[in-house]
C-alpha cells in the first residue's frame, strides 16, 4: 500500500508538471475571455486572464448572456467568437454570418431577448489539423419535455466575411434521445482530437463524441451503473489533467436535498469511465456548481449555501470532504437579491469563480483552489462588478493538455 502511494503520487507529479506548462500556455490564448453582463442596453463587461491576474474591462456589446455561454479566442487572447445558446456574434462583436437561429425549436425562441439559462450548454472546440475552423457543440431545453432531446454541432470558418468568420455547416444533429444538461470535453490522448459527452436525462449513461479532423463521430454510449434518483442537475466536468471526470445528482424530500458527487477515472484513449467513488454531500438546498482546481487534486462543489471541497486523492481518509464557505445572505448592492452559490468556473489564473442564482453585482472566488481546507481561502462577495451579471460561466476545457506520453494512443508523436 505504502509503495501504491509512493507510485500515484510520482504519477502525480508528472502529472502537473506538465499541466504548469499547460496552464501557462492556457492562459495567453484560446480561454483568455469571460464575458458578463445580461442587460444589453447597458454597460456589459468582460473579463481578460493572465496566469496572475484578472482585468475587468466595461465595453457596448450586442449579445446577452443567462446561463449559457460559449466562446474562444485566439492564441494571442483576441476574442475570436462567443455565443449565447441563441446566436453566434463573430470577433466585432455582431452577428457572425449565418450565426443566427441556433438551437431551433419553441424554448429557444423565448429566451431570445436574454440567452439560453442552461449551464455548460455550449463549447467551442478548435478543429483539429485545421487552424481556421472551430465546432460549437450546443444543446437546448425541450419543448415539451424536462430534458434536451438533441445534441448539436455547428462549424465556424474563421477567415469567412473578412476575417470576422462565418458559419459553414449549422445545427447539425450529432444524436437524439433524453440528455441531461450540460456538455463536457477532453483532449484525447493522441493530443490531436477531443473526446465530448453528453449524459442522459437520468445520468446513468453517457454518450460520447469524438472531434478529429474535418469530422464529428458518435462513439457510442457506457452505463455507469450507478442509482437513479431522478432527473439530471449540474455541471458535469472534466480535471484539467484529464484523468478524472465528475457530476453531481441528487433528488429532494420535505427536508433535505439529497446530493452526490459521482468521481469517475477517465481513460483519454478509449473513453473509457471507470466509478471511483459517489461522495454524499447531502443539504438542505439544491445546488449546481461544480469545479476542479488547476492541480486536478480538488473538487469543489456546493449548494445555494455551502461550498464544500474534495481531496480526491484521499477520499477514504478523515477530512477528504470539507466545508470551506458558507453564504453569509449578503445582499448584493442595488439588488434585491442575495449572494449564493451557483455555477463556477476554473480560470486561466487558476482562480475559480462562483456566480450567484440571481443577478447581483459581487461574485465569489476561491483564490488558492490547490491548497486542502480553509486555505483555498475562499473570498465571499469580493469581485465587485460595476453591473449586474447573470450566472454565466464559460466552459473552457483545458485547450493545451498534451498526448498521453507512452500511452497505447500516443501514436501522433509530432503533436507537442
Amino acid at each position: 500500500m505504502v509503495h501504491f502511494k509512493i507510485l500515484k503520487l510520482t504519477i502525480r507529479y508528472f502529472l502537473i508538471v506538465n499541466l504548469l506548462f499547460s496552464l501557462n500556455a492556457f492562459s495567453q490564448g484560446l480561454s483568455h475571455t469571460w464575458l458578463l453582463g445580461y442587460i444589453t442596453t447597458d454597460t456589459l463587461m468582460r473579463i481578460n486572464f493572465s496566469t496572475t491576474s484578472a482585468t475587468l474591462i466595461t465595453e457596448i456589446r450586442k449579445m446577452p448572456f443567462q446561463e449559457t455561454q460559449g466562446n474562444i479566442s485566439d492564441e494571442n487572447g483576441n476574442l475570436l467568437m462567443s455565443s449565447n445558446g441563441i446566436w453566434i456574434a463573430n470577433s466585432a462583436n455582431d452577428t457572425m454570418l449565418n450565426g443566427s437561429n441556433l438551437n431551433p425549436n419553441l424554448t429557444t425562441n423565448s429566451m431570445k431577448p436574454f440567452g439560453l439559462a442552461l449551464m455548460n450548454g455550449n463549447i467551442v472546440l478548435p478543429m483539429p489539423e485545421d487552424s481556421n475552423k472551430y465546432v460549437l457543440f450546443h444543446q437546448t431545453f425541450g419543448d415539451f419535455t424536462n430534458y434536451s432531446i438533441e445534441i448539436f454541432y455547428t462549424i465556424i470558418d474563421k477567415t469567412l466575411d473578412g476575417g470576422k468568420g462565418g458559419v459553414i455547416s449549422k445545427n447539425n444533429v450529432a444524436l437524439s434521445g433524453a440528455f441531461g444538461y450540460g456538455l463536457a470535453a477532453c483532449k484525447h490522448g493522441n493530443g490531436r482530437d477531443w473526446w465530448i459527452i453528453a449524459l442522459n436525462n437520468t445520468a446513468n449513461i453517457i454518450y460520447k463524441f469524438l472531434l478529429s479532423p474535418n469530422n464529428v463521430q458518435y462513439v457510442g454510449s457506457q452505463n455507469l451503473n450507478v442509482p437513479i434518483y431522478g432527473e439530471w442537475t449540474g455541471q458535469p466536468v472534466f480535471s484539467p489533467d484529464g484523468s478524472k471526470f465528475a457530476y453531481r445528482h441528487g433528488f429532494g424530500n420535505s427536508s433535505n436535498w439529497n446530493q452526490y458527487m459521482r468521481l469517475f477515472n477517465f481513460d483519454r484513449c478509449d473513453a473509457t469511465f471507470t466509478l471511483d467513488s459517489i461522495i454524499n454531500f447531502s443539504d438542505s438546498l439544491i445546488g449546481f456548481g461544480t469545479a476542479f482546481s488547476s492541480n486536478s487534486r480538488y473538487l469543489y462543489c456546493s449548494s445555494y449555501s455551502h461550498l464544500y471541497q474534495i481531496d480526491t486523492d484521499y477520499l477514504n481518509s478523515v477530512g477528504s470532504l470539507q466545508l470551506v464557505a458558507t453564504n453569509d445572505t449578503f445582499a448584493s448592492p442595488s439588488s434585491p437579491f442575495y449572494t449564493n452559490f451557483y455555477t463556477m468556473y476554473l480560470a486561466a489564473n487558476s482562480k475559480i469563480y462562483i456566480t450567484s442564482t440571481s443577478s447581483v453585482v459581487d461574485l465569489h472566488y476561491i483564490n488558492n483552489p490547490d491548497s486542502a481546507g480553509l486555505a483555498c481561502n475562499v473570498h465571499l462577495h469580493d469581485l465587485h462588478l460595476p453591473k449586474f451579471h447573470a450566472a454565466s460561466v464559460p466552459v473552457h476545457p483545458n485547450y493545451y493538455l498534451g498526448r498521453l506520453v507512452g500511452s497505447p494512443c500516443d501514436t501522433l508523436t509530432g503533436i507537442h
